[in-house]
């Protein structure tokens, strides 16, 4: 698993990376033993520029998250409702065409529940690969029944399904549309060389103790923590819970426990 899939491991990281560019700066910071107050009072300026720039990035990274993540509820609503609409259009189709598509929704319903739950990417494939079968044997089923008898109620029963099929492959590329690794490595990239400015800049760097430079990468660590949260459909604690397809599987009779 990528490491913007593991938010915590992702913040740890950050924060130690960006801890031990503040002391490098530090360090860079002594080696140089005549401190000049204009030299400081231009870093100080760069410092607050390269911080805002971070904040920037870090707010945009933000809003990408929440969009994508606001994005993969709407659509297992939208998924649900297309599922529970070919239940019903299901009804317009013989009994006996009726009952195969039933069946094979309430199997298809299963599995895509499964999709949301499942963390391991094996899982997953196989999860994907049994959907795809029932898929393929319900257009079957529906594709027969309009070729024997075309009329409004199997184009209906069809679209119903084709919604259905539609609707997995928005949801999947939903779950694909993640923020780009380069933008993680230019907000690590750029924290750590504000970090680095921020030791460099002090005025007293042979003063041991520097718990002030705790505060930047804890901050930073946080958001990034809570970005990548966001954005990783199956690592973080922030997850889309199929509660809408529970909901139909729930309202089918022969689904009730």
């Amino acid at each position: 698993m990528a490491l913007v899939d593991t938010p915590l491991r992702l913040a740890v990281l950050a924060f130690v990376a960006m801890w031990a560019a503040a002391h490098l700066g530090i360090r860079l910071r002594r080696l140089k033993k005549e401190s000049e107050v204009d030299e400081l009072a231009q870093f100080g300026v760069i410092v607050g520029a390269a911080l805002t720039l971070l904040g920037l990035l870090i707010g945009f990274s933000y809003s990408m998250a929440v969009s994508r993540y606001d994005q993969r509820k709407n659509l297992e609503e939208e998924e649900a409702n297309a599922i529970g609409t070919e239940y019903l259009r299901a009804g317009l189709l013989s009994a006996a065409d009726a009952a195969k598509v039933r069946g094979g929704l309430k199997s298809y319903l299963d599995e895509r529940v499964l999709f949301y739950d499942a963390r391991d990417e094996q899982r997953v494939e196989r999860i994907n690969a049994s959907s795809a079968v029932i898929s393929a044997d319900l257009w079957s089923i529906v594709q027969s029944a309009a070729l024997a008898q075309p009329g409004a109620n199997t184009a209906l029963a069809a679209a119903g399904l084709n919604s259905v099929l539609n609707s997995q492959g928005y949801t999947q590329a939903a779950w694909w549309n993640r923020i780009p690794i380069a933008a993680w490595g230019l907000m690590l990239s750029i924290g750590i060389c504000c970090n680095v400015l921020l030791g460099y800049s002090t005025p007293h760097p042979e003063i041991k103790v520097h718990s002030v430079f705790f505060i930047l990468p804890a901050l930073v660590a946080v958001s990034f923590f809570l970005i990548s949260e966001l954005d990783s459909p199956r690592g973080g604690l922030i997850r889309v819970q199929p509660v809408n397809l529970l909901s139909v599987l729930h309202s089918w009779p022969s689904s009730r426990p």
